[in-house]
């Protein structure tokens, strides 16, 4: 398959799918639910969902530069943001958004700056796009697409904020 023959959706209608997919979750929760972007694909992705579910409560942002497994190697100039949750994690459902699903690496770092906070009742991972090729055991509770055939050589990148758009780029040197 060549970059050519795959096809790139309009963002806002997987938005608007992934936020229908977490309605009976924020009901559940009786509306507590928290939801929290992973700079900066992942907070665009988050705003939308916000909006959508209407949530009460403010968005969490986090920035998981400082947890990353990768932040050694060479070549990475890391710019740093302040994590932001304004609420208590502790017995809360919390919404972890991303955008791209790859290796699972992000995701974990994010659990575990999460954990510092404190101990949630329940962590949702809802993703933009899952692109497989993961290497950790993490999974999406809710995806907007999945491609599972990307060539090897491709990443899918989220482009914002206005608008949302997905490509496909070539992948850098440090990216994961």
């Amino acid at each position: 398959m060549t970059s050519a023959d795959i096809p790139l959706p309009e963002v806002e209608p997987l938005i608007d799918r992934m936020a229908e997919s977490l309605r009976p979750s924020v009901a559940e929760a009786d509306n507590e639910a928290m939801l929290v972007g992973i700079h900066t694909g992942g907070i665009w992705v988050a705003e939308g969902l916000h909006r959508r579910l209407s949530l009460a409560q403010d968005l969490g942002t986090l920035d998981i530069t400082y947890y990353r497994d990768d932040l050694a190697r060479g070549g990475m100039h890391p710019h740093i943001r302040p994590s932001r949750l304004p609420w208590s994690v502790d017995d809360r459902l919390i919404i972890l958004v991303d955008d791209v699903l790859h290796t699972g690496r992000t995701v974990r770092a994010a659990l575990n700056e999460i954990f510092d906070f404190g101990r949630p009742a329940r962590v949702l991972l809802a993703v933009l796009v899952d692109r497989g090729g993961h290497e950790l055991p993490i999974a999406a509770d809710v995806v907007g697409i999945r491609y599972d055939d990307l060539p090897s050589g491709k990443r899918v990148k989220l482009t914002g904020p206005q608008p949302l758009q997905l490509a496909l780029t070539e992948p850098t040197e440090n990216a994961r």
